[in-house]
């Protein structure tokens, strides 16, 4: 879950996994969220291991249970990239550069919630839950950490082609004597394996996020003009990258009952931009939380606050069927559709180059790799409309030689 930072959204993201333990599911939930706010909002001391969380009457009804993790995403961090990490320290500080200053330099920003991703990988793939609820960052930091792996991965596969080719070669000509880089370090194999090993764990978990059929996104925002146009800007952003958007949350809404002329403005407030989401995110389901007497604090204010969340029962049921991505056929030509709800075309900037779509969207850029389906095609048209964009592709006509 993603969304308007603090708090609030954290507290949504618990009360989502406190009910969907209470109704007898094995939970896990956690967070990316270097704010450590889910311990404060479950009132429990969390560790970078899943933490059992008591829950009223004991684990629920059924089999259910539920766990919280705070991921130590520094010791993450340490477990995958040590070796890449000591070496590009290395390779600066040989430049002349002083030891320290390299260190923090070789550390790109959103890495270590990066490997708090693939530890979420690795969760799902123990089969030890059924459920597993991830507290995302507030927006801007969640935007930036799901475009990581599409960034990555272009450089990835550059350095593990031709980077451990060159390193194998000029290792033995370094111990014969010549020195064939210059004296720049030679990453060794612990180097590449290193990268190997994130390169496809990254691949594993981008997969998994972009599989409506095991993950989707949810998005909290307040009843407030500026966070519910964060909250359109935010699903453009998702949609662009293939994530799938299954609900928006109106979290804190001021119930009707209270009904003190001093809250009157809010109340229209509250209103109109609660109509502003229903228009705008239709078809997605809006779930409404209010505004609850004191703070959603420990399990009993979190099933209380999921009970207006999902009054229906599951909180784990997919609210809406999105596949943000689709190839399909027209007569001749291929197409391929990607869901850009709230752009326009004055947002939009689309070109081809090489196997690689690459996309603007209102200052947001997206390489796209194109299916191998795609790759002997050209580009036929593209048009914006109804939120999607649709790009034509045609059989390209071969080079006509003359005589």
């Amino acid at each position: 879950m993603t969304g308007k930072g603090g708090v609030g959204k954290t507290s949504v993201a618990a009360a989502t996994a406190a009910r969907a333990a209470a109704g007898g599911s094995r939970v896990l939930v956690t967070s990316t969220d270097p704010a450590h706010s889910l311990a404060d909002v479950l009132a429990e001391p969390l560790v970078d291991e899943p933490t059992p969380i008591a829950m009223p009457g004991g684990t629920g009804r059924g089999n259910g249970a539920l766990h919280a993790q705070q991921i130590d995403a520094q010791t993450r961090l340490e477990q995958h990239w040590g070796a890449v990490r000591d070496y590009l320290a290395t390779l600066l500080a040989a430049g002349g550069m002083e030891a320290a200053r390299a260190e923090e330099l070789v550390l790109l920003p959103g890495l270590d919630e990066l490997f708090a991703l693939i530890d979420l990988r690795h969760r799902v793939a123990s089969g030890r839950h059924d459920l597993i609820v991830v507290d995302c960052a507030p927006t801007a930091e969640t935007l930036r950490l799901l475009a990581l792996p599409d960034a990555l991965r272009w450089y990835a596969d550059r350095f593990l082609g031709a980077g451990r080719h060159l390193a194998r070669m000029a290792r033995p000509l370094r111990r014969n004597g010549a020195d064939p880089s210059g004296g720049v370090p030679v990453p060794d194999d612990n180097v590449f394996d290193a990268v190997e090993q994130v390169h496809a764990d990254l691949a594993a978990v981008h997969a998994l996020l972009q599989d409506p059929e095991r993950s989707s996104v949810r998005l909290v925002t307040n009843p407030e003009r500026l966070v519910v146009a964060e909250a359109m800007r935010t699903a453009t952003s998702l949609s662009l990258f293939g994530y799938a958007i299954d609900a928006v949350i109106a979290n804190r809404v001021l119930p009707v009952e209270v009904a003190d002329p001093y809250l009157e403005r809010w109340h229209g407030r509250h209103a109109e931009h609660l109509a502003t989401l229903r228009e705008a995110f239709t078809p997605l389901t809006i779930r409404e939380a209010p505004l609850l007497r004191d703070e959603p604090i420990g399990i009993d204010a979190l099933l209380e606050l999921s009970a207006h969340l999902y009054p229906d029962g599951d909180p784990a049921r997919v609210l809406h069927d999105s596949v943000p991505l689709q190839l399909s056929s027209d007569g001749d030509e291929r197409q391929l559709t990607l869901v850009l709800p709230f752009a326009t075309t004055d947002d939009l900037e689309i070109h081809r180059h090489g196997d690689d779509l690459h996309l603007k969207v209102a200052g947001v850029r997206r390489r796209l790799s194109l299916p191998s389906s795609l790759r002997a095609s050209e580009v036929a048209g593209a048009r914006l409309e109804g939120g999607r964009l649709v790009v034509r592709f045609r059989a390209a006509v071969p080079a006509q030689v003359g005589s």
